[in-house]
C-alpha cells in the first residue's frame, strides 16, 4: 500500500448514550494500528468530549468505511461512525 496514491476520508466518531468508556483503550490501540499501516494520517478528540475524528487513507469509499467499521468504538454499538470523501488540498 502507497499512502500517496490513496484518497483521503473524514471519519467522524460520534459518542451515543450508550458509550462506554472501556472501549476507548481499544479504540486508541486501533488508532495506533492504523497509523502504523499508513493510513491514520492524524486522528484527535472533539474539545467538548462528544466523540472525534481521524483522517483515513484507502482507495475508495467502500474501502474506507469497511476499515472504519472495524474500529472498536463502532462495533461495540457505543459509537456513531461517518465517513466522508475529503478532496482536501
Amino acid at each position: 500500500m502507497n499512502p500517496a496514491l490513496m484518497n483521503r476520508y473524514l471519519v467522524l466518531v460520534m459518542r451515543r448514550p450508550q458509550f462506554d468508556p472501556a472501549v476507548v483503550p481499544q479504540h486508541q490501540q486501533y488508532m495506533e494500528d492504523m497509523r502504523a499501516e499508513g493510513r491514520n494520517e492524524m486522528t484527535g478528540p472533539f474539545g467538548d468530549k462528544s466523540g472525534g475524528a481521524w483522517l483515513l487513507r484507502a482507495k475508495d469509499l467502500a474501502e474506507a468505511q469497511e476499515i472504519a467499521h472495524r474500529d472498536p468504538a463502532h462495533t461495540s454499538g457505543g459509537w456513531d461512525i461517518t465517513v466522508y470523501e475529503w478532496l482536501a488540498h
